[in-house]
């Protein structure tokens, strides 16, 4: 198994293990950090020896990590290559980890560690985390981390299967040997793919290294003198091969669930899509104290805002628009305004498009930066929203996607989201194709939605944030 379920959020095991050995290596990094600083300072003292506390370097350590996965190194390292990883890296260490560092330490009037230590730390930090990975890409065949999956079916749910995993391929921990049609059914798949269906499948299993069977065929009530081979893969998994189905492996590898073979019954009897009232109240204490502490650090950024939106093109500074929220309910959501006043003529809803001319110059700024949607801590601390959610749409969109979109309504179960798993995992959706695509990253977190899903969203949201992706 090369993943484990954290509160019912998949983490592939090959980035924990990662993350766990760096976490180590910083915590050493900050101890470095300290006794070198301390030998420039205080040349008598000696080098070696335990800090007073190790708090301060599990803070440092902590900081540095989340600063990690805000912007994607581990993904960078797998998909872009080293030297995508490599500028990723400096930027999470010494312009978002050494920030939060330098604010932390103020906020703890000095409590934390000194500056030369929080300089000198990093360096370490750097220095050990780019050997550390560099060993592991020498020493570690990533395609030998992969689990071997072999597909039971051929035809068009296999084929969708293997289309939902090909932009991924290099991310996610498996590798597909092959695919055996099932039946008679229309095979659909390349030919390159095929595999005859095995005369002993525990025999098949063994000699192909297989990790799991997947089961995808098209049809499961075998015509045609057609037989599910239901002893044989009950054989396999008596021999530690398991199977799982289709829908539920998207799923887990991609974080999403696939609409087009998705069944009622599933959501239904499946483990998720569940309400705890604990949670929701933990939940709503969690956005308004995180809303009021943003209110209180970024009302100095919001007053500038407004006042730019108004210099160049005047009042509103803000605007309002109808959402859909929880359980269908409208509300009205604030921006600053971005656009013309006249961008939606007789009042008609428009999808935003990519360099969209009714854009204004101090608006591409401000979506860039995500500004223009500070107002909509007001929707946090009023109800309306949350921090972490499905991104809600107007009312207008809502009715012409509820009816082209199966399951639509099901991302309205949960609060919508000044940030979402979508926003991570699809760019700007601006058609009902895209509406569909980030459809079912929105059903995997109404079904999956837990606090340390959304501390996960929140940290990624960084990236998104700083390097201005799905902006239109």
């Amino acid at each position: 198994m090369s993943y484990i379920r954290l509160n019912k959020h998949y983490i592939h095991l090959p980035y924990l293990f990662l993350g766990v050995i760096e976490l180590g290596l910083l915590v050493a990094a900050a101890w470095a950090g300290e006794r070198w600083h301390q030998s420039l300072t205080e040349p008598a003292a000696p080098f070696w020896g335990a800090p007073d506390s190790w708090w301060p370097s599990a803070i440092f350590a902590v900081v540095l990590s989340c600063c990690t996965l805000s912007m994607g190194v581990y993904i960078a390292l797998v998909r872009e290559g080293y030297s995508s990883m490599l500028l990723r890296t400096l930027v999470s260490f010494f312009l978002l980890g050494s920030a939060a560092l330098f604010i932390l330490n103020m906020l703890s009037a000095g409590g934390l560690m000194p500056q030369g230590v929080i300089f000198w730390g990093v360096l370490f930090a750097t220095a050990l985390v780019l050997v550390a990975r560099a060993v592991f890409l020498k020493l570690v065949d990533t395609a030998e981390l992969k689990r071997r999956v072999v597909i039971f079916g051929a035809g068009a749910r296999a084929q969708k299967l293997l289309e939902n995993l090909e932009p991924e391929r290099d991310v996610i921990g498996v590798q597909v040997v092959g695919c055996i049609p099932s039946g008679s059914e229309t095979v659909e798949v390349d030919e390159a793919l095929l595999l005859p269906p095995p005369r002993d499948w525990v025999r098949f299993v063994k000699a192909q290294q297989i990790s799991e069977i997947v089961v995808s065929p098209d049809e499961r009530r075998q015509r045609d003198g057609g037989v599910f081979p239901l002893n044989e893969l009950i054989d396999c998994k008596l021999v530690g091969v398991p199977t799982s189905e289709g829908l539920a492996f998207c799923e887990r590898e991609l974080g999403k669930i696939d609409i087009s073979i998705l069944q009622p019954s599933w959501m239904l009897f499946s483990d998720g899509f569940k309400y705890s009232k604990r949670r929701s109240i933990a939940k709503r204490l969690f956005d308004v104290g995180l809303a009021s502490l943003f209110v209180l650090i970024l009302w100095p950024f919001m007053i500038l805002t407004a006042l730019a939106v108004m210099l160049e093109s005047g009042r509103p500074v803000l605007y309002f628009q109808e959402r859909v929220g929880l359980n269908g309910r409208t509300f009205r959501i604030y921006k600053f305004r971005s656009m013309r006043q006249d961008a939606e003529k007789g009042g008609k809803a428009v999808w935003a498009q990519k360099n969209d001319n009714r854009v204004t110059k101090v608006g591409a700024f401000i979506r860039n930066t995500r500004l223009d949607e500070l107002p909509q801590l007001y929707n946090v601390l009023k109800g309306d929203m949350s921090f972490v959610g499905p991104r809600p749409e107007r009312p207008e969109f809502v009715r012409d996607l509820s009816e082209q979109i199966p399951f639509y309504d099901t991302r309205h179960k949960v609060k919508p989201g000044l940030m979402g798993w979508a926003q991570l995992k699809y760019p700007y959706g601006a058609s009902v194709e895209d509406a569909r695509n980030k459809l079912q990253y929105d059903l995997y977190y109404t079904k999956n939605h837990s606090f340390l899903m959304d501390m996960l969203i929140m940290i990624q949201t960084v990236e998104i944030v700083l390097l201005g992706k799905g902006v239109h």
